[in-house]
């Protein structure tokens, strides 16, 4: 992966939050491949032409009606901006504190199982791009490298668990997360059984991954993705394996034998108060749309908690995220409040915070990134975000993401003729 040291060069806003408004930073240059990918969106964009539809439709889709996974989306644009003017922002920064660490932008990336089956050895990519970043990267128990191997390249990586239901694999998964390193520990609990994915069936794609003539002419007909990802994969790495979901080394993917994923639905906040014991730094529970089990995680002991509905991959018709956010930040305490699903703009994530999110979080933009060029991708991911959040902050009239309030969004009313 090269370097991974933090810098500055490469985001030279960075450097300083003060510099006077009438000296101007050089451009960063950025490649050509990447010249006009000017939101996040342009990622996808890009990437569904060389990505096999089973690919595409496995990070793209949502479960059935994928209605919660529009609705995640639309909850954003359901509010507007009430900026405040002739306030001096030539000081701005979108540096943000979680747990007791600096970030330099309050947006991370998400746990993205599979991730390198999309992209070549994406966990690596992603891992390396939020280091030399500052922003949290979470992993993935459903990853395809080893979480040992990732926080070599991260050593600020948060991990992502799918527990189940049971004292002794949870404890003994525990100890294997807490050797490798990992300070932030995630326990996504939305996940008794997993969503009816119906696209993933229609496009032929299943885990484990069945070569039936669907499948075999989906990948002949798109080999950037066959050679750069699958067969890269194989010939430098061997077959990709589940290798987080246990405390032992999961089934290869194209096993019949799939990742382990019995008695996750016995997993009950009993488990939580024992995982609350066991572990000693940051414990964030994943997967909370209801307000009541916002409190119940709180009154439970969780550092901080990740309002989501899985991206619309779980239960259709979840509520979004951004609805309950209000509600659920009036009686958060001392918990921090993270907001995933549907953020794709530096002003959703400012709208977020606005109303009362601490933090926010994003999947599926830095994974296409991932796909279509690389860390570089994410990188430049990266820059895009933190790029809209700081020129936002000019026109919102705030210095700080701290500032937000509900004062500065309103419900917007039906448009007008």
């Amino acid at each position: 992966m090269g370097d991974i040291m933090k810098t500055t060069d490469s985001f030279p806003q960075a450097a300083s939050s003060a510099l006077p408004t009438a000296i101007k930073t050089a451009p960063r240059v950025v490649p050509a491949r990447l010249r006009d990918v000017l939101a996040l969106d342009d990622f996808e964009r890009h990437c569904k032409p060389f990505l096999p539809r089973m690919i595409y439709q496995y990070v793209a889709g949502g479960v059935e009606t994928e209605t919660a996974m529009r609705n995640g989306r639309q909850a954003y644009q359901d509010y507007g901006f009430t900026p405040r003017a002739l306030v001096d922002t030539s000081a701005r920064s979108t540096q943000t504190s979680l747990f007791g660490k600096t970030y330099s932008a309050p947006f991370s990336i998400g746990p993205l199982g599979g991730a390198a089956f999309v992209a070549y050895r994406a966990d690596l990519a992603l891992a390396a791009a939020a280091y030399a970043c500052n922003i949290p990267m979470i992993l993935s128990a459903s990853s395809l490298i080893r979480l040992e191997d990732v926080i070599a390249v991260n050593p600020d990586a948060w991990f992502q668990g799918y527990l189940a239901g049971d004292f002794d694999r949870i404890s003994r998964m525990l100890d294997r997360v807490e050797a490798a390193g990992y300070k932030n520990l995630v326990v996504t609990v939305d996940t008794p059984i997993l969503g009816n994915r119906e696209h993933n069936i229609r496009t032929g794609f299943a885990m484990p991954i069945r070569i039936t003539p669907r499948v075999m002419i989906q990948s002949a007909t798109h080999p950037r993705w066959l050679l750069g990802t699958v067969a890269k994969t194989f010939l430098k790495h061997g077959a990709p394996h589940f290798e987080n979901t246990e405390a032992e080394r999961g089934p290869p993917m194209m096993s019949r034998k799939l990742r382990n994923t019995v008695a996750r639905d016995k997993l009950t906040w009993g488990h939580i108060a024992f995982i609350r014991k066991r572990w000693k730094g940051p414990l964030i529970i994943k997967g909370i749309i209801s307000p009541h089990d916002a409190i119940v995680a709180r009154d439970q002991g969780a550092d901080g908690i990740i309002l989501s509905n899985h991206g619309g991959r779980q239960l259709d018709h979840a509520m979004a995220p951004l609805r309950v956010l209000p509600e659920v930040a009036a009686r958060k305490g001392d918990m921090k409040v993270i907001v995933d699903g549907g953020i794709r703009r530096g002003s959703d994530v400012l709208k977020a915070l606005a109303l009362g999110a601490d933090f926010t979080l994003m999947g599926r933009p830095f994974l296409f990134a991932a796909a279509y060029d690389g860390r570089r991708g994410v990188e430049h991911a990266y820059t895009i975000m933190r790029d809209e959040i700081m020129r936002n902050m000019a026109m919102l009239g705030v210095n700080s993401p701290s500032e937000l309030n509900e004062s500065f969004v309103r419900r917007a009313g039906p448009a007008v003729a």
